[in-house]
């Protein structure tokens, strides 16, 4: 059967892709270490739970307005009032399913055939394909493992044209945990006001997520005069254990807003009303939870580090936030184990399955072929067996 043209211009998720195939070798009977996971590996806090119980005890489960209630709207407010600094309204906010779901509904509010997004390399998976299915262009520009992974206002000045309509920043990133710090967006910000076509998309999804006492900066913070120019993408799912509740916000111009929930109205309403009524407490209750989960995450993120400096050949920019690391492997490009060559991140992270039983997600995936990511939203026990076994099964490469 014919299928749309658009479809054969979007490729699987890489990350759903490696979990399919872990699953499949564990019902196998295969063990399976699974670093590809992008989620957080402890429960809901009890409190968040315990809001939607409520929620369903007192029969919250009809339609709500398509944008999401008002009570969550005023929490999201109150969360960017407190964190970031700045003031929006219920108009500035729209309630989706899920951070994914916001960045899709303001790609196609904002996109046409011919626009071009600047995205930032390494990036997540799901940028290019997202902004393909819009009718728009993806502009990747490579950051490099000597630069930190950051994005240089000299390279963006150059990736502008007069077709650029958006540029996407994430920070903490997925897949690098690298984070914007005030000197680099005041940096990236002086580009930018010199392009008033450009708007912003400011993926903050990991925001809580940061490691030596780093504060959280973005770049509507640093320049006020970008602010209008700037969309905020966030949601509940990496700080509060929440990525099955399935909430995610839309923060920015009033205008704009209003035309991202007309678009929602016909794609999928309202997100779940259970959820929105959880996620209220998630943003407006206790916040010790969040807090403890990214100083176990830091920790974690100390011995993997640790690890890695012990592997042959191995090279990571230490990140600053979220849950994951970027190692570059391409010491072990060209290289092989009996007769199966090694020829970049994809062939590496099919062997690291099949002979180490450890599932990685391909830097090539993310932009960059070099490395692989490990999520460490795992047991510290897992951490250490299944980088042991990454180790065991390097040492068989030649």
């Amino acid at each position: 059967m014919k299928l749309s043209g658009r479809i054969g211009r979007i490729k699987p998720s890489a990350t759903l892709a490696i979990n399919a195939k872990a699953n499949e070798l564990k019902k196998s009977g295969v063990r399976i270490i699974n670093f590809g996971v992008g989620e957080p590996d402890f429960d809901t806090p009890q409190n968040i739970r315990n809001a939607g119980i409520e929620s369903i005890g007192k029969g919250r489960t009809r339609y709500t307005a398509v944008g999401g209630i008002n009570e969550l709207k005023d929490a999201v407010c109150s969360t960017i009032r407190a964190d970031y600094g700045l003031s929006y309204g219920r108009e500035n906010i729209l309630i989706s399913s899920g951070g994914k779901h916001a960045l899709y509904n303001l790609f196609m509010t904002l996109l046409d055939p011919g626009d071009e997004v600047i995205i930032p390399s390494p990036f997540w998976v799901s940028y290019p394909d997202m902004v393909n299915l819009a009718n728009a262009r993806p502009v990747v520009v490579g950051c490099s493992e000597e630069d930190g992974f950051i994005l240089r206002p000299e390279a963006l000045e150059k990736a502008i044209t007069p077709k650029t309509r958006l540029l996407i920043l994430n920070s903490p990133s997925n897949p690098t945990g690298k984070y914007y710090g005030e000197s680099e967006l005041k940096a990236l910000a002086e580009v930018l006001l010199r392009h008033e076509n450009v708007l912003i998309a400011s993926d903050d999804i990991y925001y809580r997520i940061l490691f030596g006492g780093r504060k959280w900066v973005s770049l509507g913070m640093v320049e006020e005069k970008l602010r209008e120019r700037i969309f905020i993408i966030n949601g509940v799912s990496k700080s509060y254990c929440m990525t099955g509740w399935r909430i995610g916000y839309l923060i920015g111009d009033r205008t704009v807003i209003k035309a991202a929930t007309d678009f929602q109205s016909q794609v999928t309403s309202n997100a779940a009303s259970i959820s929105q009524w959880a996620s209220v407490e998630a943003l407006s209750g206790d916040q010790k939870p969040a807090l403890e989960m990214a100083k176990i995450f830091e920790a974690r993120c100390k011995r993997v580090l640790e690890i890695i400096a012990g592997l042959p050949g191995v090279t990571c920019a230490a990140p600053d936030g979220a849950f994951y690391v970027f190692p570059n492997f391409s010491a072990y490009f060209g290289k092989k184990c009996g007769t199966r060559p090694i020829n970049g991140s994809l062939d590496l992270a099919d062997f690291l399955m099949e002979e180490a039983h450890v599932a990685v997600v391909p830097g090539e995936a993310f932009g960059e072929d070099n490395c692989l990511r490990f999520s460490y939203a795992l047991s510290d026990q897992e951490i250490e067996q299944g980088f042991d076994a990454v180790k065991k099964a390097l040492q068989k490469l030649s």
